[in-house]
C-alpha cells in the first residue's frame, strides 16, 4: 500500500459521527507511527508520511465531503504516481454490523457516495477496508443514521474493529494482503 484513505466529513460537528470510521483509522495510524497529518491545499486534504516495510505511504484525510472524496485521493494519487492496486481506502459499512471490518479489493460501491466518487476518478481496483458501523434498518433512515454518532455500545464495537484491523498493518505494508486478509477474517 503506498496510500491509504481514511473517509470521513471534516469539522467539528461530524467527527464523532459514524460516517467518520475511515477517518478514525486513519488517525489511529498515523497515531501509533508519530505520523503528523497536516493540511495541504493542493491536495485537499490533510496528509501525512508513513515508512513502511515496503517503503513510504502516504496517509490522507479527504477534507472535501464525504461525496467529493475523489477528488483529493486522485490528486494525491497523480501526484505521487501511485496506482490505483496500491490504495486502500478506509470507510465505514452499513452492510456489515458495528465490530465488523472486512478487506476485499475492488467490486461495487454498496450506495458509499465516498467509494462512489473515488471510482469515478480512478476506476474500482483500490482496496477497501470495511469498518462496520451496522443499518438503521430503513434505508429512508440511512443519511441521519450515518451522520449521528454510534450509541455507546456500537461505539466499543467499533473501536474492538478499528483495533483488530490496525492490527494487520504489517501484513498490509508488506503487501501481504492475502494473510492480512485472513487474519482479519478469521479473529486473532
Amino acid at each position: 500500500m503506498r496510500l491509504v484513505v481514511g473517509l470521513g466529513n471534516p469539522g467539528a460537528e461530524y467527527e464523532t459521527t459514524r460516517h467518520n470510521a475511515g477517518f478514525w483509522w486513519v488517525e489511529n495510524l498515523a497515531e501509533a507511527h508519530g505520523v503528523t497529518l497536516r493540511n495541504e491545499a493542493r491536495f485537499h486534504g490533510k496528509l501525512g508520511r508513513l515508512k513502511a516495510t515496503g517503503g513510504e505511504c502516504w496517509l490522507l484525510e479527504p477534507q472535501t465531503f464525504m461525496n467529493v472524496s475523489g477528488r483529493s485521493v486522485a490528486a494525491v494519487a497523480n501526484f505521487y504516481r501511485i496506482a490505483v492496486e496500491e490504495i486502500m481506502v478506509v470507510h465505514d459499512e452499513l452492510d456489515l454490523p458495528p465490530g465488523s471490518a472486512r478487506l476485499k479489493k475492488g467490486g461495487g460501491t454498496a450506495g458509499h457516495n465516498g467509494l462512489k466518487d473515488i471510482a469515478r476518478h480512478l476506476g474500482p481496483d483500490f482496496w477497501r477496508l470495511r469498518i462496520g458501523i451496522g443499518h438503521p434498518g430503513d434505508r429512508a433512515d440511512v443519511a441521519s443514521f450515518v451522520l449521528r454518532p454510534p450509541r455507546k455500545e456500537e461505539a466499543a464495537l467499533i473501536s474492538e474493529a478499528i483495533e483488530r484491523s490496525l492490527a494487520v498493518w504489517p501484513e498490509l505494508a508488506a503487501g501481504e494482503t492475502e494473510r492480512a486478509m485472513h487474519r482479519l477474517h478469521t479473529g486473532p
